[in-house]
C-alpha cells in the first residue's frame, strides 16, 4: 500500500500538537520534516528543537530531508533529536558513501535524494546502501511547485532497477503532488507520498490520505 508523508512545512505551527494528532487519525505513514539552511536552497526552516519536540508528542515515523550543506556536520544531532529516517542529497555532499555510513551507525534509516537536474544514474553506487530513495519532483526550496513530469521516468528507472537487482529501498516522491500526479508515481513505481500544500488545504485529513493512495 502507498505510503503518504505529509510535509509538516505546510502545516498550521500555531497548533502543531493538534495537528501532529489529526494526522494520526488520519492513518498517515511518515511525519515528512524538510530542514533548510539558506545556502543549499534559498529559503530556511524548521530544526532541531522543533524535531526534538515533535518526538515527545508522536510515535509516526520521523522522515527527515535534509537540504543542507555539509549533511555530515549535523546527522548525529538529528539522529538523537528524534529522527527515523535522514535524507541528504547527493549534491550537498563530495562523500555521499560516508554519509551514509554515519546515518546507518546512528541506527536510523539512510535516504539519499536528488535534485530534477541531477542524473539518477549519479545514485547507482549507493542504492545497495540506502533504505529510500527520494527523487525531487520540483526543485527543492519552496512549497507550491508545480510537478515537472519528466521526473517520472527517474521513478520508473528506480523501480526497475530495485527489481532487476532485487534491492528493497523505497521510492519516495516529493514535489507538487497531488490527486493527478499521484497517479503518475504509483503507475511508474512510487512506494512514498510527500505532500504539502494539497494536503494540508483540506479541511479533513483523512480525505487527501484516501486519494493519495489512489482509494
Amino acid at each position: 500500500m502507498m505510503k503518504i508523508a505529509p510535509s509538516l512545512l505546510s502545516c498550521d505551527f500555531t497548533e502543531l500538537k493538534e495537528e501532529v494528532r489529526r494526522l494520526e487519525e488520519a492513518g498517515v505513514d511518515y511525519l515528512h520534516f524538510d530542514v533548510m539552511d539558506g545556502r543549499f536552497v534559498p529559503n530556511i526552516s524548521f530544526g532541531l528543537p522543533i524535531l526534538a519536540q515533535l518526538r515527545e508528542i508522536t510515535e509516526l515515523t520521523i522522515d527527515s530531508h535534509l537540504m543542507i550543506e555539509e549533511p555530515e556536520r549535523y546527522i548525529e544531532a538529528f539522529a538523537e533529536a528524534g529522527s527515523d529516517i535522514i535524507t541528504v542529497h547527493i549534491e550537498a555532499t563530495c562523500h555521499i558513501h560516508r554519509a551514509i555510513q554515519q546515518i546507518k551507525q546512528t541506527g536510523k534509516k539512510a535516504g539519499v535524494t536528488l535534485n530534477p537536474g541531477t542524473s539518477v544514474e549519479q545514485l547507482l553506487p549507493v542504492l545497495q546502501e540506502v533504505d529510500l530513495v527520494l527523487v525531487m519532483t520540483v526543485n527543492p526550496g519552496f512549497g507550491g511547485q508545480s510537478f515537472i513530469g519528466s521526473m517520472a521516468d527517474k521513478i520508473q528507472f528506480l523501480a526497475d532497477y530495485r527489481m532487476q537487482h532485487r534491492l528493497d529501498f523505497e521510492i519516495e516522491v516529493d514535489g507538487g503532488v497531488n490527486e493527478q500526479t499521484a497517479a503518475v508515481c504509483r503507475q511508474a513505481g512510487a512506494d512514498v507520498l510527500v505532500a504539502g500544500s494539497y494536503f494540508f488545504g483540506h479541511e479533513d485529513y483523512q480525505t487527501p490520505t484516501s486519494i493519495l493512495r489512489g482509494e
